[in-house]
C-alpha cells in the first residue's frame, strides 16, 4: 500500500472481472476504500475478500447500471456506507460486432444501454459527490475516469454501433471536462486497445471466430496495463490533469 489515495473512496463499475477488477485492486493498493459495482455478486464478493486480505477496504455494490434507479441507488449507498466519493471509474462495457445489416437490434440496444446510458446514469448520480469531494479533500481534487476504447478513435467495418458508443463517450468526456475543470474535478478518458478480457466472449458465433483469427498472433494487453493508466491519472498532484491516455497493444495497427 503506497497511501497516495489514503482517506479517499473510489467507485469502479464493471468491477467483477477484467479491467474493472484490476483497477479496483490497484486503487486499493494506493490506499483508497474501493466500492465494487457490478451485476455478479459472487465475483464482487471474491474480489472484496482479496482486497481485504491484502489490508484494503472494499464494499460490494451489486447493481445493474442500465436501470437508472439502481445506478443512482448504488452511488448513494457508496456515499452512505463509506462517507464520500473521490474517484469514479466508469469501466462497465459491452462490445458487439458484425456487419450492420446482419446485426440483431437487441445487441445494439444492449451496447447503448451499457456503454452510454449506464455511464450517464452513474455519472449523473456521482457528480455532486465528486464536486463536493474536490472541495472537501485535503488533495483538493477529485477524479472521473471513463474507460473508452481505440474504437472511440478509429472506425472499422463490423464495429459501427460499438464505434458510435465509444466516440460518444470520448465526446461526452471532453465536454464534461471543460465544464468542471475549474471546480477541482478532473475528467479523463483511457482508450485501451486489445486487452485479454471477457469482452469478446459475448460475440456471436462466426464473429467471435473472425476476431480470434485477427488477434491470434498478437500479444494482448493485460487488464493490469489499463489499471496502471488509471492509477497514474488519479494519483497525480492536483496541478496535473492527464486528460487522455491511449494504450494499444504493441503489435496493434488500428
Amino acid at each position: 500500500m503506497t497511501g497516495r489515495l489514503r482517506n479517499t473512496v473510489a467507485l469502479v463499475t464493471g468491477a467483477g472481472s477484467g479491467i474493472g477488477e484490476a483497477t479496483a485492486r490497484r486503487l486499493a493498493e494506493e490506499g483508497a476504500a474501493v466500492a465494487l459495482l457490478g451485476r455478479r455478486r459472487g465475483r464482487l464478493e471474491e474480489l472484496a475478500d482479496k482486497i481485504r486480505a491484502d489490508g484494503g477496504t472494499a464494499l460490494v455494490v451489486p447493481a445493474d447500471i442500465t436501470d437508472r434507479r439502481q445506478a443512482a441507488a448504488a452511488v448513494e449507498s457508496v456515499v452512505t456506507e463509506l462517507g464520500r466519493l473521490d474517484t469514479l471509474v466508469n469501466n462497465a462495457g459491452f462490445m458487439g460486432m458484425g456487419q450492420a445489416a446482419e446485426s440483431p437490434l437487441e445487441e445494439w440496444d444492449h451496447m447503448l444501454a451499457v456503454n452510454v446510458q449506464g455511464l450517464l446514469y452513474v455519472t449523473h448520480a456521482a457528480l455532486p459527490h465528486l464536486l463536493h469531494a474536490a472541495e472537501d479533500s485535503p488533495r483538493k481534487v477529485a477524479d472521473l475516469v471513463n474507460i473508452s476504447s481505440t474504437g472511440g478513435r478509429v472506425a472499422r467495418p463490423g464495429m459501427a454501433v460499438y464505434n458510435l458508443t465509444k466516440f460518444g463517450v470520448n465526446g461526452f468526456t471532453e465536454a464534461l471536462r471543460q465544464e468542471v475543470l475549474l471546480k477541482g474535478l478532473r475528467v479523463s478518458v483511457v482508450e485501451p486497445g486489445t486487452v485479454d478480457t471477457e469482452l469478446s466472449s459475448h460475440l456471436r458465433d462466426g464473429v467471435r471466430q473472425a476476431v480470434e483469427r485477427q488477434i491470434e498472433n498478437m500479444e494482448l494487453l493485460r487488464p493490469e496495463d489499463i489499471a496502471d493508466a488509471v492509477s497514474y491519472i488519479v494519483t497525480r498532484d492536483r496541478r496535473v490533469a492527464v486528460n487522455e491516455i491511449l494504450v494499444r497493444a504493441g503489435e496493434q495497427t488500428w
